[in-house]
């Protein structure tokens, strides 16, 4: 039973992720953009209350998290959200008035069918309640030192695809890491309390460095394309938090013949996460000539759809337009 609650609360995490996400894109739309990683983007963000509302969604979708975790293995928990991106598209079509083309529910079934056959496969199960501080160290050295070289190659490139594969990655880092922790933490508050919860390392850990991501992520949401960021926040965020799963709490996944539907599984994940974040995303029937989806929004210099396409790059000879990418966890 606590199996079934997990994967419920994990999807409940997605859906509630995909609409913080896509109002977060909303608002990167219209605050100004910058070259390199601005401070000061999160204080425009602040100012910008649909992204305030897009927060609101996020935090819905910590506590689902949180709540997933409680009841299950990381390295289940995790991968689930990969369902952040149809489900962010479908969402976004309707903000954005835009309908999903017919191919989209192609790449979703590839998604949504490769995700069930990889857990289906692996079957991730066990692990201990508690990591010990050796294995802590080791997680945090790693995965911080992979963060920070992201950072630094993503300053060394201009805006756009490259850096935004940098920015994806370190920021579906950051969110795995923020999920292994987080489900120490939880761990701690169902056996020990909640004054031992609010006096553990993991507690403040996870919060430091879910902040962190979430700093990543917005600026990664103003770097490039949606193809390119897209494929390393979707699978870096899974396939790092099957990693900590394993190497963290113990979590054992099936081997032998069983690797090849587990292959098979993540390639069409990949396959579906790459072909509905290269979607150009239609006008909705009767949406043609209204202006709300074809004026740009005010001090953004881009149309409210953009990042829903493969010209989300920005307008045809001219600056890119800021687009956004949804979080894994």
């Amino acid at each position: 039973m606590t199996a079934v609650l997990s994967v419920v609360f994990a999807v409940c995490a997605a859906i509630s992720n995909a609409m913080g996400t896509v109002l977060q894109r909303r608002a990167a739309l219209i605050v100004p953009r910058s070259q390199g990683f601005r401070i000061g983007l999160m204080w425009d963000l602040l100012r910008t209350p649909v992204w305030l509302f897009g927060i609101l969604g996020v935090v819905f979708a910590a506590a689902f998290q949180g709540l997933a975790l409680a009841t299950g293995p990381l390295a289940v928990v995790q991968p689930i959200f990969v369902l952040e991106l149809p489900a962010a598209l479908m969402i976004g079509g309707m903000v954005f008035h835009r309908r999903m083309p017919t191919l989209a529910w192609i790449w979703v079934a590839c998604l949504v069918g490769g995700l069930g056959l990889a857990l289906g496969a692996a079957a991730p199960s066990g692990g201990s309640l508690q990591p010990g501080v050796g294995l802590w160290v080791l997680a945090l050295a790693s995965c911080g030192g992979a963060m920070v070289l992201l950072c630094l190659a993503a300053l060394r490139r201009g805006v756009g695809g490259a850096r935004a594969v940098c920015l994806g990655l370190a920021a579906a880092i950051g969110y795995a890491l923020t999920a292994a922790l987080m489900k120490s933490a939880t761990d701690t508050l169902d056996h020990q309390g909640v004054a031992a919860f609010f006096t553990s390392w993991q507690t403040y850990g996870f919060a430091a460095v879910g902040v962190c991501a979430l700093f990543l992520l917005e600026n990664a949401m103003q770097a490039g394309p949606l193809v390119a960021s897209q494929p390393a926040l979707t699978l870096g965020d899974a396939l790092v938090s099957l990693s900590l799963g394993v190497t963290l709490y113990n979590e054992t996944v099936r081997t032998g013949w069983w690797l090849v539907p587990e292959i098979i599984g993540v390639l069409l994940v990949a396959l579906g996460a790459i072909g509905l974040s290269r979607l150009q995303m239609r006008p909705q029937e009767g949406e043609h000539g209204k202006g709300r989806d074809q004026d740009p929004v005010p001090g953004s210099g881009a149309s409210p759809s953009s990042g829903f396409g493969p010209d989300d790059g920005g307008p045809r000879g001219g600056a890119p337009a800021r687009t956004a990418a949804p979080p894994k966890g």
